[in-house]
């Protein structure tokens, strides 16, 4: 799927036919974005253009080379955008290319970010001279949306503190949660150091525009804040799983200490009940008319007294 974007007038047209980019002068052209394109559509946009597409596994590469390369005719930057997909979030890599002043797009799905400043084409349409504005926008705006979702996190972790200290609640699910927080988290943080290593290498271009420069150290300061309260979350998370596993601790102990007082407690009747149970000749009290009553008195005793040192230590 290809989609063209170019200026015609003061307004920023949309076309889907690849046909119609031999008719658009560079200098109107802003931005070529390919989702899942066809040989045949990849193969007209390198050929028009002079530009070579990097493959999947070149794009992921983690190399400062591979993250952003600049020459005398061209930028090419990729970075990682982060997903959801069957409840669970994965990078999904984005490759940029800028040349004259337009931008192509290569990627291989939907991405919000994309969709988002698209709705802007419309709204305001001047604030996009050139492909350079594009791809700065795209990126204030993944920034925007890791801020929410860094956000979210923090609520959500929030209700699992607030329910282990009120409730204690040791479900498992609480834990599976806090794990699951603390992957999104990390996933989340390469995620923004990533961007903030193609972002660093974007301002240092002579390329850009110098408002362009401008957003650009604004989405570094944005960064960094992303990233310490990131690192202030991840640390929360943790927090929270040492205490989920020292109040499951706790509880075990009390079991534990429910069953060791058990066992200490009957362990003298127990042993009055072993030596009346042997099977001599002589025992006295064998043929007495009150030695059952004596036996369990005994028992009954052994245990109160027992009871009546654990008390008197506070150890129940």
């Amino acid at each position: 799927m290809i989609s063209i974007f170019y200026r015609n007038g003061d307004r920023i047209t949309r076309d889907t036919n690849i046909n119609i980019l031999v008719n658009i002068e560079s200098s109107n052209l802003l931005w070529i974005d390919l989702i899942e394109p066809t040989d045949d559509e990849k193969q007209r946009v390198q050929q028009l253009y002079k530009v070579n597409f990097q493959s999947e596994t070149q794009i992921e590469e983690i190399e400062s080379s591979s993250r952003f390369l600049e020459t005398d005719d061209f930028i090419i930057a990729n970075s990682n955008f982060l997903i959801q997909e069957n409840q669970q979030y994965i990078n999904e890599p984005v490759s940029f290319i800028l040349k004259d002043n337009y931008l192509i797009t290569y990627r291989y799905t939907e991405l919000r970010s994309f969709s988002d400043v698209i709705r802007k084409f419309d709204t305001n349409s001047r604030a996009f001279p050139s492909g350079y504005h594009i791809l700065v926008s795209v990126f204030e705006t993944r920034v925007d949306m890791d801020a929410d979702l860094i956000e979210a996190i923090a609520r959500d972790t929030n209700s699992i503190s607030s329910e282990l200290n009120l409730n204690r609640n040791m479900r498992e699910d609480i834990l599976f949660s806090i794990a699951q927080f603390q992957e999104t988290t990390m996933l989340l943080r390469e995620n923004i150091i990533d961007k903030q290593r193609v972002i660093s290498a974007m301002l240092k271009s002579e390329f850009f525009p110098p408002e362009c420069n401008q957003r650009l150290r604004i989405i570094i300061k944005d960064i960094n804040s992303l990233l310490y309260h990131s690192e202030f979350g991840f640390e929360r998370l943790e927090y929270l799983q040492n205490t989920f596993l020292g109040l499951l601790n706790i509880e075990q102990n009390k079991i534990i200490k429910i069953f060791t007082v058990a066992s200490v407690v009957f362990m003298p009747p127990t042993l009055i009940a072993s030596l009346y149970g042997m099977n001599f000749k002589i025992m006295p009290e064998l043929n007495w008319d009150f030695g059952y009553p004596f036996a369990i008195l005994l028992m009954v005793l052994s245990v109160a007294i027992t009871l009546g040192i654990f008390r008197s230590k506070k150890w129940i």
